[in-house]
């Protein structure tokens, strides 16, 4: 079993770094491999919509997108992880996500996802949303901890002061190290849930 974390920052030892070790530190000692990936100082350009992901089973931009996605396919879980600028998510991170999510073939159902988000001060919910919906437009179960998966500081020390963060981190940790065991469980006794043959799409109501 293993969990993919994604590390936001152009920092590399950053503060969002610290909250990522942090959860990847607890799924070890839960029994499941991880693997930190610095994606905020690469350069990354946003998707193009040329759709030739759906004829060629990648990206046309032959970058870390799909080094990562191979890993993404075989992964059980993914913790997507960014510093809050303006109330969002850092833009190469959202660039490489838009294009991990997009042009990746196959079945995401039930991979466990995660958002953490770290901030000095404001901005953490609004970051926080934008990066779960990744996970609820493809059918990921998303963990949650015992508040909203984000700490708090200017620097990495800072954080690793932030008591309250930091636990919601372990707890985060514990709970998707839960949830993986359990759908692993469950689907050696249950299949998944049956999908229906035809995907339906509606561009308009009329």
């Amino acid at each position: 079993m293993k969990v993919l974390l994604l590390n936001g920052s152009p920092n590399m030892k950053s503060c969002t770094y610290t909250a990522l070790s942090e959860v990847a530190t607890t799924l070890n000692q839960e029994g499941i491999e991880t693997e930190i990936i610095h994606v905020g100082n690469k350069d990354i350009c946003g998707c193009v919509g040329c759709r030739q992901c759906k004829k060629n089973g990648k990206c046309v931009f032959n970058d870390l997108v799909n080094e990562v996605a191979p890993k993404f396919q075989e992964c059980d879980g993914l913790v997507i992880g960014s510093p809050v600028y303006y109330a969002s998510a850092n833009g190469t991170l959202v660039s490489f996500v838009d294009r991990l999510f997009y042009s990746t073939p196959g079945d995401k159902r039930m991979k466990v996802g995660a958002a953490v988000v770290s901030a000095r001060r404001g901005g953490c919910s609004a970051t926080f949303d934008e990066l779960n919906k990744y996970f609820t437009i493809s059918g990921m179960p998303v963990a949650a901890s015992q508040y909203w998966n984000s700490v708090h500081g200017y620097t990495p020390d800072d954080v690793r002061q932030d008591e309250e963060g930091m636990q919601t981190m372990r707890v985060l940790g514990r709970n998707m190290a839960f949830l993986i065991k359990s759908i692993a469980l469950g689907k050696e006794k249950y299949v998944f849930p049956q999908t229906e043959a035809e995907r339906k799409f509606t561009s308009f109501i009329r």
